[in-house]
């Protein structure tokens, strides 16, 4: 770097920089290998990664593939022209770090796979005090060696929001971790620790309420979580109005909750300044499927897919298919590679539709099995029973589902309609027209989905469903007057 020696580096071990022509260059970061000899270090493998990805999301020019993405490859030797086909990239950020006491030093290579040549590389010396400094310099020396122009709001942007405390930002970097494996609550515990000792940086706060919308919704958790979550997202952008995630989280989070008029304006405003943030697509798609746009629901999933290669659940997956009657092609849209509980509820799902009975029990009972405590495999295990014969046991289940909505404040409005489905696929209509109703009134209005839902049939010919019907039906109208594509 030119300005390394005043940062805290010291640099060795310079190739020739070649430039790639200018382009919308598909990129990823895989997650560092450490060699030193202490494995408590892991921790900054995938979230060092994980911040350079979050600085390079905001370069129009540039298609960065996210960290649910790369993280396989922790720890792992690579093949640079293998892991490039698979993640669809043109370029490769790979780097290895080793600490000792004090000293940090950071191997990296940006790798050309198509041109099969190094692009660059560098060797960092630097004081581990000077941590948080890394995610800067590796940003701006990618940006150089690629050749993108940047707009004066990327350089500009590029520059701000670095950490101030070296502890609170060890807590982030452990958090970052520990969240793309899934551990949420402890993840949930070190960024507390980061805005702790450093309440002026926004990442953590933006991951502190990603953190809580999650456990709000499929584990049950409530208006508490959600609250929470929504302070965090609204501290996050009084820091920093411009960052991406806490935009896209925050939208996530007024979908959730029955603002779906608001989530819209807000992921279109990230897209028209990045138009290939696939996230934003991603989520586009889910606040369009909310009011029963469909079609353009699965345009923007199309266009997330297409950014990026592939879908990885997420706890997301891509149902405007389903909801539009494409049932085999919602099976196929599910990611092949993964089969967590929550895919293999969707996978079942699928099945049900196709009425493929031993199938979806299959499928639902697996989800179930590999975690009780989730909303949808709860879900799919009524299912289930009902499909052995076991109807009783089955509604139990959902009963016990609807009193933790009731008890805890759950406000996701798809997942209340998923278990009024199930209900009136049991033939228990009262607390499925009771569910129905709070899924809409929720802010859950996919009218057109409605209309067609084979599972709703036992509820046709209730005086109450057509009046619930009415009441989506006009929610859905002013929706689509405001947001339907012309």
């Amino acid at each position: 770097f030119e300005r390394a020696q005043s940062h805290g580096f010291s640099v060795a071990g310079i190739t020739k920089p070649d430039a790639v022509p200018e382009a919308k260059a598909r990129l990823a970061v895989l997650p560092f290998r450490n060699l030193g000899p202490d494995k408590s270090d892991d921790f900054l493998s995938l979230s060092l990664a994980e911040e350079v990805i979050v600085k390079l999301n905001y370069i129009s020019a540039l298609t960065v593939r996210p960290a649910i993405y790369v993280r396989k490859y922790a720890g792992q030797e690579i093949d640079p022209a293998q892991v490039a086909n698979e993640l669809k990239v043109d370029i490769l950020l790979t780097g290895s770090y080793f600490k000792e006491n004090d000293e940090l030093r950071i191997n990296l290579q940006l790798i050309d796979v198509a041109a099969n040549q190094t692009l660059w590389g560098e060797s960092l010396q630097l004081k581990y005090v000077k941590l948080m400094t890394v995610q800067d310099r590796v940003t701006q020396a990618v940006v150089r060696r690629i050749s993108v122009s940047l707009t004066p709001a990327e350089s500009d942007r590029l520059r701000r929001g670095a950490a101030s405390n070296l502890q609170g930002y060890e807590y982030h970097l452990y958090g970052v971790d520990l969240y793309h494996k899934d551990d949420l609550r402890k993840a949930g515990e070190m960024f507390e620790k980061s805005v702790g000792l450093d309440p002026t940086y926004a990442p953590s706060w933006a991951y502190l309420g990603a953190i809580d919308t999650t456990l709000a919704s499929i584990y049950f958790e409530g208006r508490k979580s959600y609250d929470k979550a929504r302070q965090a997202y609204d501290r996050a952008l009084e820091l920093d109005p411009s960052q991406i995630e806490a935009r896209i989280f925050k939208a996530n989070l007024l979908t959730d909750t029955g603002y779906v008029e608001e989530a819209v304006p807000l992921l279109r405003d990230v897209l028209g300044t990045i138009p290939n943030m696939a996230q934003a697509h991603w989520n586009l798609a889910y606040a369009y499927r909310f009011g029963g746009l469909l079609r353009e629901s699965i345009s923007e999933g199309e266009r997330s897919r297409q950014i990026n290669g592939e879908i990885k659940a997420d706890n997301s997956v891509f149902n405007a298919y389903l909801y539009d009657g494409q049932y085999q092609k919602f099976i196929q849209s599910l990611p092949a590679s993964e089969d967590t509980a929550y895919v293999a509820f969707y996978r079942g799902l699928g099945h049900y539709y196709l009425k493929q009975w031993k199938e979806a029990s299959a499928y639902f009972d697996r989800a179930y099995q590999s975690d009780k405590t989730l909303m949808p495999t709860q879900i799919g295990k009524a299912l289930s029973q009902g499909l052995a014969g076991r109807t009783a046991s089955g509604l139990n289940l959902l009963k016990e589902a609807e009193e933790k909505i009731i008890n805890s404040g759950v406000a996701d409005a798809e997942g209340v309609y998923k278990i009024a489905q199930a209900f009136a696929a049991l033939n228990d209509r009262p607390p499925a027209l009771r569910l129905l109703r709070r899924s809409i009134e929720g802010g859950f209005f996919c009218y057109p989905y409605f209309t067609n839902d084979p599972l709703l049939d036992n509820l046709r010919g209730e005086a109450e469903f057509a009046e619930l019907m009415e009441l989506a039906r006009r929610r859905h109208e002013e929706f689509k007057r405001q947001f339907s594509a012309p």
